[in-house]
């Protein structure tokens, strides 16, 4: 600056104008410094640097590119050259080094977050990424480096060691551990939710208190996102997958089949023992052909030697109509090839109702998607449904109008 003014003294310029315009004439200069430098950073160096990242077969550069990097980077040249240049003024120069420095570690921070979410989205191409997501542990990477940032940030304007601030941080612990409750509960959340393995991103959970039932898209520090059948976007807090409980399909995905349990009502007014026209009928029934020989010589050898007058249906074993239905349900599903025969199958009564005797259904479909189940266990009662006429019984349903005018 000093000689500057002294060029400028010696064009006959006088020496309380020189130093203002000297002063002016520099910073316009280091401006103008900067901004050259920009341009080239930006429509030089940056063009160079994508065309070679989209151009050669890596792609986790490609990644870094997207989440602006490198364009952050070229921020702090500028920075660099006003920092560089900050004795130059010679009164100013320590107010200008601690204003460029505060705003060279902002852009840092920035950087930093960028790299961050960079290897996030990096780890996410592999499988591993659905069993272990690290989400959460970056963002409390990124809280350590905005507090560790943020001291540095603050013992710089003050002009201060940074030492100093930190050895008064104990007195602020409880504030920051009240400041920070959900994210500290959230880290403990996610490493208990992660070492044992009970959360996954894909997974299907279920989860009534938050209105979630769909799959897992996110799991960060504080939350993880469900993404329902509807798509509507649901947020639980970590912790609460911890403290409350919540279904997980997972196991029957990996288990390869989902359970149908669903039962039909039957009317019990039209349960009856079966006759001789009944049987003869059921004999020409595919599934039940072996099923109804093999029960009337049991019936019949048991009747004989235990029960010595048997006219009566009272008096010994006989077959009924449900029992035969029963047994027909049995062997239809263990005939359907959409479920697993391997897998327990059965069809149970339950205790009678008010709605008749329930009938239920327990068997696995080998289709374990929304759509495939549902088609499957349509169709299986369907044919259940359509079926009981042949055995004489009526499923139960509560009297409409419709019943009230035919009858």
């Amino acid at each position: 600056m000093k000689m500057v003014e002294a060029i400028l003294i010696d064009q006959g310029i006088e020496e309380e104008y020189a130093g203002y315009l000297s002063t002016g004439i520099i910073v316009l200069g280091i401006i103008l410094l900067c901004i050259i430098a920009n341009i080239i950073m930006k429509k030089v160096v940056l063009r160079i640097l994508t065309h070679y990242i989209k151009n050669n077969k890596y792609r986790w550069d490609d990644i870094m590119l997207s989440r602006k990097v490198f364009h952050r980077l070229m921020l702090i040249v500028p920075a660099v050259i006003i920092y560089m240049s900050a004795p130059v003024f010679i009164n100013l120069s320590e107010l200008i080094r601690r204003f460029t420095l505060t705003y060279i570690l902002i852009t840092a921070i920035f950087i930093i977050s960028s790299i961050l979410d960079s290897i996030d989205d990096i780890y996410r191409a592999y499988p591993i990424s659905k069993v272990r997501p690290i989400k959460g542990l970056l963002q409390v990477v990124k809280i350590i480096i905005y507090i560790i940032f943020g001291i540095i940030v603050i013992a710089n304007l003050m002009g201060e060691s940074p030492l100093i601030l930190i050895s008064g941080f104990g007195a602020l612990a409880a504030v920051f551990s009240f400041v920070f409750k959900d994210s500290i509960l959230g880290f403990i959340a996610g490493i208990q939710l992660t070492s044992n393995d009970m959360l996954r991103i894909g997974d299907w959970i279920e989860m009534q208190k938050y209105g979630a039932d769909g799959d897992v898209i996110d799991i960060t520090l504080n939350t993880v996102k469900v993404q329902n059948f509807d798509k509507t976007i649901v947020t639980i807090p970590a912790y609460s997958l911890i403290s409350d409980s919540f279904k997980n399909w997972r196991g029957m995905k990996e288990f390869g089949g989902r359970r149908i349990k669903r039962s039909i009502y039957i009317d019990i007014n039209s349960i009856k023992f079966c006759t001789p026209q009944m049987i003869d009928k059921y004999k020409r029934i595919q599934y039940l052909r072996d099923y109804i020989l093999e029960k009337e010589e049991e019936i019949t050898r048991y009747n004989e030697q235990e029960v010595g007058e048997y006219d009566l249906v009272v008096n010994g074993k006989h077959l009924t109509n449900v029992g035969t239905f029963r047994a027909y349900i049995l062997y239809y599903l263990k005939h359907n090839t959409m479920l697993h025969n391997d897998m327990v199958q059965m069809v149970r009564q339950l205790e009678p109702g008010p709605n008749g005797l329930p009938l239920e259904i327990y068997a696995f479909s080998k289709g374990t998607d929304f759509e495939v189940y549902e088609t499957i266990q349509a169709d299986i009662f369907d044919h259940i449904i359509a079926v009981a006429e042949e055995f004489d019984l009526r499923i139960f349903q509560s009297p409409t109008g419709y019943d009230v005018k035919h009858h």
